[in-house]
């Protein structure tokens, strides 16, 4: 397993919808990057048995810490999802928003939450 990556030349992106690109799995984790481009949105949702812990590499978003409950982010910050806990993000600038996503433990559960 490659244990060294650059994510900026893993990042993938669409005009049609945000893209998740995974990185890696092990037996324990997982790790994702994705490019949310202008307009674009992750919707709510929640990982009832996993913590999803994001790392923004670019760009700034609104963060849905609950449904209807934004907050700015920007690149450089990290965002703590606990499980079970809402997670969000609309694009809302003129540049993309690119951030790593790690989830612990897999295989995690999706809830959709809007």
């Amino acid at each position: 397993m490659e244990r060294i990556y650059d994510m900026m030349n893993c990042a993938k992106s669409s005009d049609e919808a945000a893209v998740k690109t995974g990185i890696y799995a092990t037996d324990l984790t997982s790790g994702v990057i994705w490019v949310v481009k202008p307009g674009q949105e992750v919707k709510c949702h929640a990982h009832p048995n996993a913590d999803d812990t994001w790392i923004v590499l670019k760009g700034t978003g609104l963060f849905h810490e609950e449904v209807g409950k934004d907050r700015v982010v920007k690149a450089g910050d990290m965002i703590v999802n606990p499980k079970d806990h809402c997670h969000g993000v609309t694009n809302n600038s003129n540049e993309d928003f690119v951030f790593v996503g790690i989830l612990s433990p897999i295989p995690a559960e999706y809830k959709a939450l809007v």
